[in-house]
């Protein structure tokens, strides 16, 4: 008697596996584009925070933070939200004091956020938490759910967010830092903002899964020590 075999053909094979490679290319790509939108959102928190800073000098000859007049330029609106820097250092001396993460209510660094919101440039709350503390919504975030920070530059390697790798503090008359970033954002964050060097120039980074905990005063890492999948912190001079 003659049997009847079943099964694919070589041609219904072949076309299983087309429709399996697109559906893993588009899958791949769709990939690529998300991790493409996010670095662009980090790159855009960069470059977005020094407009902040003009914006509010171009219309009080102040900075934010660090705006002695505050309560007049604004309208009166800090009389009840107490938003006038005390520590540390002098509030108008043009420099935005405190580290950039600070949760000290009376820093600059951190009075910095409120000033920028009462003006009108940016949008959050405007009201203080009672014990500012990481995760309390009063700080911005970037794009990966790390809050953003700035402080004004120094050469003081003490005071410094990172360290070159020659152990030289990282320059600019601003700096801004944003953490839990990945490594491989980091690293295309520097290519594209900088030098592509995560030791060197105005962007660097700092890797918290091989380094430790941060701290202000940490050295860079070098940009072949950083694993993609690593968490690091950015810090920008402006």
């Amino acid at each position: 008697m003659k049997r009847n075999q079943s099964g694919f053909t070589l041609i219904e094979i072949a076309i299983v596996l087309v429709i399996i490679g697109l559906l893993l290319g588009g899958v791949l790509k769709g990939q690529e584009l998300i991790n493409s939108a996010k670095v662009k959102n980090l790159a855009t928190d960069f470059r977005n925070i020094p407009v902040f800073i003009y914006g509010y000098q171009d219309k009080f000859k102040a900075l934010p933070g660090d705006d002695a007049g505050v309560d007049a330029h604004l309208g009166g609106q800090c009389l009840t939200t107490s938003c006038k820097a005390t520590t540390p250092g002098v509030v108008g001396n043009g420099l935005i004091e405190g580290s950039w993460d600070s949760y000290t209510k009376t820093d600059e660094s951190y009075l910095f956020w409120q000033h920028v919101r009462l003006a009108g440039l940016t949008t959050g709350t405007t009201v203080i938490p009672g014990a500012p503390a990481i995760g309390d919504g009063y700080r911005p975030v970037n794009a990966v759910g790390g809050e953003i920070g700035i402080q004004s530059g120094t050469s003081l390697v003490a005071s410094s967010p990172m360290l070159d790798l020659n152990g030289a503090a990282i320059r600019g008359t601003y700096i801004i830092c944003s953490p839990n970033i990945l490594g491989k954002f980091a690293k295309q964050l520097d290519i594209q903002l900088d030098d592509g060097n995560t030791q060197t120039g105005s962007m660097m980074s700092y890797d918290v899964t091989t380094g430790g905990a941060y701290a202000i005063g940490k050295a860079a890492t070098a940009t072949a020590q950083i694993s993609d999948a690593d968490i690091v912190v950015v810090c920008m001079g402006v």
